[in-house]
């Protein structure tokens, strides 16, 4: 799949094209169903490559970086599932304020017209673009009069209620990744590289493997969690280990020892041999063992309730 991060970066002559566009963040089941329509549509007009559209920063970061929404994926990660929704390239669009004052007719012009060539646009029918979100799915059919492509705009209801991005942040703020993954269709995915931490857990028999809470990202609430780790680039000397590695997760701050940094810290199931530190890794959320983070009055406390969320994360996980 090619990966594009700009309109000069597309190959010259690339196309006819199919064309989906959106924030794409999480690509969550409705962004799989315009993709899916897409290759259908891609088909139809003779197997033409589907060139999913998508930007960076997220343009509200650009306009109102205060309402901006927190990212479910980052550009890398959104690219790489827009592929295995379908894309065959994905064109990331940096979003600067000169690219927010385009007209939607320049827009169009600028992109799906002289770079990629479009035979057919696949949009979300609430699809917006353009100054002050001027253009809409009928804009895009009156210029597809002009310049020869279709327009297709898709409801993206699920089963009981549309399939957002917001519907899934609000889903992780309340601590409900299993509701997030229904929407997006897979667990989320937590990316970072390990941290040396305050070791504590390693101490009581349970070594953590702790990356940086992303204050822009999408992380879920604070608690303890069952899911996965997978170590995406090793730590330098480290062994290969197998892929996932089930994890009891905590989300939080450590209230007991009076943290201050958010954290995810991932405790990998019996393992006490990992080295991890610098490895880049993602946690995978799959089920939450309780709510937010407790302060426990005394390391006796603090251990019998970790073992229970071992135990716990076990059960879930592995069934034993």
């Amino acid at each position: 799949m090619r990966v594009w991060h700009g309109l000069d970066e597309v190959s010259p002559g690339f196309g006819p094209t199919v064309v989906t566009i959106g924030n794409f963040d999480g690509v969550h089941r409705g962004h799989q169903e315009v993709l899916a329509h897409a290759r259908a549509r891609a088909a139809e007009l003779g197997g033409l490559p589907v060139v999913a559209m998508t930007f960076d920063p997220h343009p509200m970061r650009v306009l109102r970086p205060d309402h901006a929404p927190l990212q479910l994926t980052d550009p890398a990660r959104r690219a790489e599932l827009l592929g295995e929704a379908g894309a065959d390239a994905v064109l990331i669009l940096p979003f600067t304020k000169e690219v927010s004052h385009w007209s939607p007719e320049e827009f169009i012009e600028r992109t799906l017209v002289n770079a990629l060539h479009a035979k057919a646009i696949v949009v979300g029918e609430n699809f917006r673009f353009g100054h002050k979100a001027a253009g809409h799915v009928d804009t895009l059919v009156e210029a597809g009069t002009q310049y020869g492509f279709q327009v297709e705009g898709l409801s993206l209801a699920g089963d009981e209620q549309p399939w957002s991005s917001t519907y899934v942040r609000q889903r992780l703020a309340d601590g409900d990744v299993e509701a997030a993954a229904e929407a997006l269709g897979r667990p989320l995915r937590v990316t970072g590289v390990v941290v040396e931490g305050d070791k504590r857990g390693r101490e009581l028999g349970y070594p953590t493997a702790n990356i940086p809470a992303d204050p822009g990202a999408a992380v879920p609430q604070d608690g303890v969690y069952a899911g996965w780790l997978t170590v995406l680039t090793a730590a330098p000397g480290a062994p290969a280990y197998p892929n996932p590695l089930p994890a009891a997760i905590s989300v939080g701050s450590n209230p007991t020892f009076d943290g201050v940094d958010r954290r995810v810290e991932s405790y990998v199931l019996d393992r006490d041999d990992l080295e991890l530190y610098g490895a880049t890794v993602a946690i995978d959320f799959v089920a939450r063992l309780r709510g937010t983070q407790i302060r426990f009055d005394s390391i006796d406390e603090l251990l019998v309730q970790m073992k229970a969320d071992v135990d716990g994360a076990r059960g879930l996980l592995t069934g034993d």
